[in-house]
């Protein structure tokens, strides 16, 4: 037991006496011993200013890199860069056995497969590329569709106009047969009138 208490008490010595070196050496500030402090700032952001003792050296890089992965962690392919949604998929199917799981294990383990490719179907067809034609077909329907109205509206102003000089037409050729049938009746005799008995 004293052996012990004597080798902490030593240890706790030796790193008092360790530190205080370092801590002079820091009140001298001598020349070539300052602090390095280097920074990666992002578009315009500015760069701290140095101050004595230190050097502040700043590396600039364009403001769309600000949120994104370090370059050099990208595109590695390590178990430890997994997304954690892919890790959790991947524990969800862990001991997926039996009714409607889709294995070759327990009781009805085959009645999962239909299911699980209609929801893969289901998923291809969200993503596919005739899902997006349907959208630009949707689109240019849409773009027909705005300019029926406007066709519609000139249409019937030019079938109306038609109708009105039908009509127009119709009422001088009445007008016209009636003063032919006034003139023609005026020059002939008026009825006589018929015997008294």
């Amino acid at each position: 037991m004293p052996r012990f208490t004597t080798t902490l008490a030593v240890a706790a010595l030796g790193l008092t006496i360790s530190a205080m070196p370092a801590s002079a050496a820091d009140e001298q500030a001598v020349p070539g011993d300052e602090k390095v402090n280097q920074l990666i700032v992002y578009g315009n952001d500015p760069c701290p200013a140095s101050s004595q003792g230190e050097i502040t050296v700043c590396a600039r890089k364009p403001e769309e890199e600000r949120y994104r992965i370090p370059e050099p962690l990208r595109g590695i392919d390590s178990p430890k860069n997994d997304a954690w949604t892919n890790k959790v998929q991947a524990y969800e199917t862990v001991g997926a056995f039996g009714t409607l799981s889709c294995s070759p294990v327990g009781p009805g383990g085959s009645l999962g497969c239909t299911q699980k490719l209609i929801n893969q179907a289901y998923a291809e067809k969200k993503n596919g590329s005739d899902v997006k034609f349907s959208e630009l077909i949707a689109a240019e329907r849409q773009k027909r569709l705005s300019t029926i109205d406007a066709q519609a509206a000139t249409e019937q102003k030019r079938v109306e106009q038609a109708e009105q000089a039908y009509f127009d037409q119709q009422k001088r050729q009445e007008a016209k047969q009636s003063a032919n049938e006034n003139q023609s009746g005026a020059a002939t005799t008026p009825p006589s009138p018929p015997p008294s008995k």
